[in-house]
């Protein structure tokens, strides 16, 4: 099971990156969600029945664990925070002065609508979105557009 599991997690890590740069400002509060999530995907690993796609699964129980653990360690707010200047330690991929100006947008939306934008920046369809998050797929197109007309307000 152990081998199945960090399998799984290596495969669909960048999920874990997203939610985590997503959530949280600085790398070691980032790091700090990863290392929560990985725990909580190991927690969670024995009852996953692959009703869902392995994707979906993370996403769900990801989004959970960065919104509690934000919940319950009341981390402070910095909206004022700058991403670092490499997406993470191991990656060699330089973020763009734009993505830049994305992430500290994205930083802003509450909790909702983080986990609605990542996901549909992930191509999730509407219907997807709303069975992870627990709303119609209808109110998912609703808040997508408000969340679209927010962003295009923070980026100017």
């Amino acid at each position: 099971m152990e081998k199945a599991f960090l399998q799984t997690v290596q495969e669909h890590q960048g999920i874990i990156y997203k939610i985590s740069r997503l959530y949280r400002h600085t790398l070691e509060d980032q790091e700090d969600l990863f290392q929560d999530i990985v725990l909580q995907l190991w927690r969670a690993f024995p009852s996953f029945r692959e009703q869902a796609k392995v994707s979906t699964w993370m996403y769900i129980i990801a989004l959970n664990t960065a919104i509690t653990t934000f919940r319950k360690k009341k981390i402070s707010l910095d909206l004022t925070a700058t991403i670092p200047e490499k997406l993470h330690p191991t990656e060699k991929q330089e973020i763009s002065e734009n993505e830049l100006k994305m992430y500290e947008a994205l930083r802003k939306l509450n909790d909702a609508e983080k986990a609605i934008i990542s996901l549909f920046l992930e191509d999730y369809s509407y219907r997807e979105i709303g069975e992870i998050v627990g709303i119609t797929e209808n109110y998912v197109g609703v808040k997508m557009n408000r969340i679209k007309t927010k962003l295009k307000q923070l980026l100017n």
